[in-house]
């Protein structure tokens, strides 16, 4: 690849996890797009020449640091992991969550702040139970799969590929 050329479009995703697999390798079929899933276990995917598989280590954060150092302006991370989620907008990627929410600039401050204060909540109520996130539903992957879609054309239409 010529100095300059952008770098193709492609999906990392934190494969530890991740309920939108089957999804992500879907869209990408249909949109010819490259697709690395990390994880710190190994995990079953189909083969495929656009999907690629690494395993790291089962140290603390091993995936998420690979994920991020990975991280670039041609890509697109798919997390639900929000300090994750930061690290790679930080590398220039694009950010989705398995819900099909986008993570910007503009919206990762406060997810790492209302994070941080379930956080501190889940450990001043010790054994009693507070909210969590809602069951993922069919809804849910039909907003992924549109949220998905459409960073894709977006990202290919800003690269000119």
């Amino acid at each position: 690849m010529a100095e300059g050329t952008p770098r193709e479009v492609r999906i990392l995703v934190d494969g530890d996890a991740c309920p939108v697999k089957d999804e992500i390798y879907k869209v990408a079929v249909r949109h010819k797009t490259p697709v690395l899933l990390v994880a710190n276990s190994w995990i079953r995917m189909p083969d495929h020449p656009l999907f690629s598989f690494k395993l790291v280590s089962d140290g603390f954060d091993a995936a998420d640091d690979y994920l991020a150092e990975q991280a670039g302006a041609s890509d697109i991370a798919i997390t639900a992991d929000i300090p994750l989620a930061d690290r790679c907008l930080k590398a220039g990627a694009q950010v989705l969550g398995p819900r099909g929410r986008a993570f910007t600039e503009d919206s990762i401050g406060t997810a790492l702040a209302t994070r941080a204060i379930m956080a501190d909540l889940r450990v001043g109520v010790g054994n009693e139970q507070i909210g969590g996130a809602a069951p993922f539903s069919k809804a849910d992957r039909s907003a992924f799969l549109q949220a998905l879609d459409r960073v894709i054309i977006e990202a290919r239409k800003a690269r000119g590929t």
